[in-house]
């Protein structure tokens, strides 16, 4: 089957043109560009980019447990987020399914499991519009995260795993008094009760963290799982990321650990979210802070599909020093090469016909295009 786009605007890896694409078999077969434009005359209007790659989403888990106690059909859970992921241009998705259950959580890893069969079957039976991976968030501080880790063992859709550590008073809760904000309130504790909470999450940490950090990241690196760190705040964390031959560094709080994340050879991720709000929910470093110092490299939706796109869009319009072909890098290209998928990400000859088209107007992207290995998904 052949599709041809015609008089389009094309963002290639380092510019944007006006040109054909032609489409054979599910892959880019041909590219002719005849005309270059110039970094005035965007961002907006409508374009032609390679489909999205997102590494971190959360956003299935909202979709199986969207009340406290309700579990909905698993199977139908990825059916919707995936419609949501499809729409927002995102044409290969990360699941993010989260191991070692923090304080409060509602759900168990056997949730997980059954969440993992669910995304499988629903592959395995043409369900889906995107492509999915999966990425475990594996919480180290905790005792059943090694346990919940070794239901995933073999799982050949397990592409990525990060190291969190949520412990307080350290990365994405150095501060004691956000920590207490986010959960003595949400918990409805008072200060005795989360005086002790607070000393129970340290006391774990201390046993459990390191020891877990070390079993994960042996058994990624023998299965040939990238490794991902997450909201290292300091040199010190940092160093443990390079003891742990993380690939990529998620999320992380402060400048000095995202350049010397950069500086070890690691790619730094930042949420969407952060750019489009305009700074961090944590009151951390913010996205936008990096990418103007050249620390960014990658954008994760989290918990908002769209804000990818969204995201990439508000870089160009907010930092002279970025491109539009520089800010769909980190979207597409550079994710795919992270997570180690060398076919697609880019509008390039033999690369997979994954593609997004979308306007930008009045400062919001409308996505009215999505194809995957040239199949129309959305």
């Amino acid at each position: 089957m052949t599709i041809r786009f015609e008089t389009v605007r094309l963002v290639l890896d380092d510019r944007v043109g006006i040109g054909t694409l032609t489409v054979e078999d599910g892959m880019i077969a041909g590219i002719d560009i005849a005309d270059i434009l110039e970094p005035s005359d965007l961002p907006e209007g409508d374009y032609l980019l390679p489909g999205l790659v997102e590494l971190h989403t959360d956003h299935l888990e909202t979709h199986y447990a969207p009340r406290p106690g309700v579990r909905w059909n698993a199977l139908a859970s990825v059916q919707a987020h995936d419609a949501q992921v499809a729409g927002s241009g995102i044409t290969t998705v990360f699941d993010a399914l989260r191991l070692g259950m923090d304080y409060g959580a509602r759900i168990t890893s056997k949730d997980m499991r059954i969440l993992a069969d669910a995304i499988a079957k629903a592959q395995e039976t043409d369900r889906l519009r995107a492509d999915h991976f999966i990425h475990l968030r594996c919480e180290v501080s905790t005792e059943d995260v090694a346990p919940g880790f070794a239901l995933f063992q073999d799982e050949p859709l397990v592409r990525m795993a990060s190291l969190m550590d949520h412990t307080p008073g350290q990365r994405q809760f150095v501060s004691i008094d956000r920590y207490r904000d986010f959960h003595q309130k949400k918990a409805g504790m008072n200060d005795a009760e989360f005086e002790n909470f607070m000393a129970e999450r340290t006391a774990l940490a201390d046993t459990w963290s390191r020891k877990n950090r070390k079993l994960i990241s042996e058994q990624c690196l023998e299965a040939g799982i990238v490794i991902a760190s997450h909201d290292d705040a300091t040199l010190a964390h940092v160093d443990e990321a390079i003891e742990d031959s993380v690939h990529i560094s998620e999320f992380p709080t402060t400048q000095e650990a995202a350049r010397a994340a950069r500086a070890a050879g690691m790619k730094v991720l930042m949420g969407a979210p952060n750019v489009v709000r305009g700074g961090s929910h944590s009151g951390n470093v913010s996205a936008q802070a990096l990418a103007e110092n050249g620390m960014l490299d990658i954008l994760s939706s989290d918990y908002i599909p769209f804000s990818l796109l969204h995201a990439a869009f508000m870089l160009v319009e907010r930092i002279e020093s970025i491109s539009l072909p520089d800010a769909v890098r980190m979207v597409t290209r550079t994710p795919a090469e992270a997570a180690g998928l060398d076919d697609r990400g880019t509008l390039a000859v033999g690369k997979r016909a994954d593609l997004v088209e979308a306007s930008y107007e009045h400062g919001v992207p409308v996505v009215r295009g999505v194809w995957r290995a040239g199949r129309r998904v959305a």
